[in-house]
C-alpha cells in the first residue's frame, strides 16, 4: 500500500535532479558565452544572467514546499494514511512543481507561477487533513 506513495516520491526526486542539470546547463552557458568569468561568482551568484539565476532559485525553490511534501509522505506511511486518494494528491503535487518549474525557467510568468505554487500548497494542505485523519 505505501508504495503508491514511494512513486510520487521518487518523481520529484528525479524531478529536483532534472532542475540541478538545467542550472549545471545555463551556467556552463554563461561561462561558455563569456557572460560571467569565475571571479564574477566566487562569492555570489548575482553575476550570472538571467536564465542561470531563474534555474538556480527553482532549484533553491525543490527545497521550501517540497519538505513538508517529504515529511507529509513519511508521515502518511506510518500512520496508515497510504490511499489512492494520498497517492493521487502526491501525484498533483509533483505536477505543480514540475508546472512551476517550466513556469520558472521558461516565460516567468509571477501570476502563473504564483497561481501553479498555491494550487500546490492547497494539495499540501489536503494531504496534511488526510494524515490528521489518519491519526484521529
Amino acid at each position: 500500500m505505501t508504495l503508491k506513495l514511494v512513486y510520487p516520491s521518487l518523481a520529484l526526486i528525479l524531478w529536483i535532479f532534472v532542475v540541478l542539470f538545467i542550472v549545471f546547463l545555463r551556467r556552463k552557458a554563461a561561462f561558455a558565452g563569456k557572460q560571467v568569468r569565475k571571479g564574477d561568482v566566487a562569492v555570489t551568484t548575482d553575476a550570472y544572467p538571467e536564465p542561470a539565476r531563474l534555474a538556480a532559485n527553482n532549484f533553491s525553490n525543490q527545497f521550501e514546499t517540497p519538505v513538508i511534501f517529504f515529511a507529509l509522505i513519511m508521515l502518511a506511511m506510518e500512520v496508515g494514511a497510504a490511499s489512492y486518494i494520498m497517492a493521487a494528491l502526491a501525484w498533483a503535487y509533483v505536477a505543480t512543481r514540475v508546472a512551476h518549474t517550466l513556469v520558472h525557467v521558461g516565460s516567468n510568468n509571477l501570476k502563473l507561477r504564483a497561481s501553479i505554487f498555491a494550487v500546490g500548497v492547497a494539495i499540501l494542505f489536503g494531504m496534511w487533513i488526510g494524515v490528521v485523519l489518519a491519526v484521529l
